[in-house]
């Protein structure tokens, strides 16, 4: 989870970890309560304080119908803005330093009984003023930093041996299955080297159908998302997906744009590859039949390699008999239920593959700097001080800025260009008032502190000098 996760993200990614395994196994006609009902006894880690809560029947079928009414459950599920956001009550200086007080002394309160002592508090000192609502008692700790720091109380021993069985989704595009496999063999670059070449391949886990696979020269996360949506242009997006624990597999681009399409995330365990063994047994005939094909060929490159692993794909592993299934990859996919969704465009997986970040807009150029290069933000939004941003950090020609609370695209981000600011032309910012202010006389509090000090029986603070030195005294004397 990220550290600046919203919370209408961190709910949206809940509800659908809640509900993901009725969308990959629909239930049968008539089963649905029952599941439903099945799944209200389970005990879920809240999604903000972490505290063990359950999901009654009629939330979970609503999160239900809600997750099927479109291709996009994530979105379905995300928490709506609130009609009042951005507002807020006002809470004196006194009553803050109240809550900073009970805060220091007790980090491990719930806001609940930080709400409840504040109220004995303003109960028996009148300064503090009234006392708002929970709601609002909790947004302004929260704004100030007053978070609760949780007790670590649970000692969990760590998970024994478990028993390996078998297992295979019921339905196409429940479960895919991902992973690189190193070749055996050199392939020669344009530069004259000599590389061991990496197969990033993606399985059906119902079917077995190859939805991609293709080789390149390393693993990171920008060849994965790479294979990986051309994989969901051609079959689709899937409900699950398997993978392990590499670092192409956790990087932050990969996982949230997993997240917001929809695709429920399952990593294998540590020294556990027989967990994704379907894929790995994918990759013995690729070495024993498709690679073997090519040792006539001498000298042998990166495009010859993924063009030969393309046409032995679609034209033998996908025609031949599975020995598993009976059927042939193709001819299962196609008799198949599936519950795989169509895919968005290939913008908009490229749209998808990036993290969110919060940035600071600099006065003083209209610019944030975001992995050291710094984007121009159009004027028009130069009032927000704190930015959201979407950015690939293999791909910084794809920078948006986005709405805080929906995560609409609001504008594309592009880096400064000195060389053409320097033709001098500016725009003119207009202030906000058109008209030029009416003298208010003095400052009310100014008035306030000349009326209590010239307030009857105060001496006077000077004496007023006339400008006549040589004036005469009432006696005939002249002063000095």
């Amino acid at each position: 989870m990220a550290d600046d996760e919203l919370t209408a993200d961190r709910w949206a990614r809940f509800r659908h970890a809640v509900i993901g395994p009725l969308l990959v196994s629909p239930p049968a006609h008539g089963q649905l309560r029952a599941e439903l009902r099945e799944l209200s006894r389970k005990v879920f880690e809240h999604p903000v304080t972490g505290a063990p809560t359950r999901m009654g029947l009629s939330t979970l079928e609503k999160w239900y119908y809600a997750a099927r009414s479109g291709n996009d459950p994530y979105g379905q599920l995300r928490r709506r803005v609130r009609k009042d956001a951005g507002t807020q009550r006002a809470v004196s200086e006194a009553l803050l330093q109240a809550m900073k007080g009970l805060h220091t002394a007790h980090p491990t309160w719930s806001y609940a009984l930080h709400h409840k002592n504040l109220d004995a508090l303003v109960e028996a000192d009148d300064e503090l003023g009234p006392l708002p609502s929970y709601t609002t008692v909790r947004r302004t700790m929260k704004a100030h930093g007053l978070y609760r720091q949780r007790r670590r109380t649970d000692h969990r021993a760590e998970r024994g041996p478990r028993e390996t069985r078998s297992f295979e989704k019921p339905h196409a595009h429940a479960l895919w299955h991902l992973d690189f496999h190193h070749g055996k063999r050199h392939v020669l670059c344009k530069d004259g080297r000599l590389v061991k070449p990496k197969l990033m391949a993606v399985l059906d886990d119902h079917t077995r159908l190859c939805c991609h696979a293709q080789w390149y020269l390393d693993e990171q996360a920008e060849l994965l998302i790479h294979a990986l949506s051309q994989a969901f242009l051609k079959r689709g997006l899937p409900r699950a997906l398997m993978m392990d624990n590499g670092s192409a597999m956790i990087a932050a681009e990969t996982q949230e744009g997993l997240r917001r399409l929809g695709i429920t995330v399952h990593h294998t365990e540590v020294e556990s590859p027989y967990q994704n063994g379907k894929q790995e047994h994918f990759f013995a005939p690729v070495e024993g039949q498709c690679m073997a094909m090519l040792e006539g060929v001498e000298v042998l490159g990166l495009d010859l390699l993924n063009r030969a692993t393309i046409a032995w794909v679609e034209g033998d592993y996908h025609q031949s008999v599975h020995r598993e299934t009976g059927m042939t990859p193709i001819e299962r996919m196609r008799v198949a239920a599936s519950v795989g969704r169509p895919s968005p465009s290939m913008d908009g997986l490229r749209n998808a593959f990036r993290i969110e970040r919060r940035r600071k807009q600099r006065r003083g150029d209209g610019t944030c700097s975001i992995e050291g290069v710094r984007f121009e933000i159009p004027s028009h939004y130069r009032h927000i001080e704190q930015l959201r941003v979407r950015y690939a950090r293999f791909d910084l020609s794809r920078v948006s800025m986005v709405d805080p609370h929906t995560g609409v695209e609001l504008c594309r981000l592009h880096p400064l260009d000195r060389h053409k600011n320097a033709d001098g032309r500016r725009a003119e910012v207009r202030p906000v008032a058109t008209e030029p202010p009416a003298p208010s006389g003095i400052a009310p509090h100014l008035s306030r502190l000349m009326a209590r000090y010239e307030h009857p029986g105060q001496p006077p603070a000077y004496l007023p000098y006339d400008g006549s030195p040589n004036k005469e005294d009432d006696d005939g004397r002249h002063s000095e």
